[in-house]
């Protein structure tokens, strides 16, 4: 694996992100955002809303992959939070996602969240799906045809969690 650097998005870096994160979401397999969505609203999305916004860099300073951690509710659920992971085609299968959601894991004891929680994995995302639970996260339910897979149509999602 390479070894990774992490540290708050910059606008840079989300510029660096930005053709990955349109990638991902036009292809309209894993997440469940607009396909057309700008720049801007991305930006606001992954970069500006959440409590962080961390990019995961090689030892060249070249974004490899990126995630946000948010909490996942307000008031009484507030202690929960919600985290999303994307990764630059060229360093798939390389260990940035593994990395990123252990990094995130330490974000988000830090910040003080007791537990994480993923709303709509796409079951389809094997991949995703073995990562997680892999790293302690379990399916706690399924949502029957949640989600609109380009190529296979009405999909589940599993909700997945993990006290932290």
């Amino acid at each position: 694996m390479t070894t990774l650097a992490f540290s708050s998005m910059t606008d840079d870096d989300f510029a660096a992100f930005w053709p990955t994160f349109q990638a991902i979401v036009a292809a309209q397999e894993t997440y469940a955002f607009d396909p057309d969505i700008s720049y801007e609203a991305a930006r606001q999305l992954w970069f500006k809303t959440p409590n962080a916004s961390v990019a995961a860099k090689d030892e060249n300073g070249q974004v490899l992959g990126a995630y946000y951690l948010k909490t996942n509710a307000s008031g009484p659920g507030d202690h929960i939070c919600n985290c999303g992971y994307m990764v630059t085609p060229a360093a798939r299968g390389k260990g940035v996602a593994r990395a990123m959601c252990e990094h995130s894991q330490q974000q988000a004891r830090e910040l003080g969240f007791l537990a994480m929680q993923y709303n709509a994995v796409v079951a389809t995302n094997e991949v995703a799906v073995a990562l997680w639970q892999k790293l302690g996260f379990s399916i706690v339910g399924t949502v029957p045809n949640a989600y609109r897979h380009a190529r296979l149509g009405f999909v589940d999602t599993y909700v997945m969690h993990k006290t932290l």
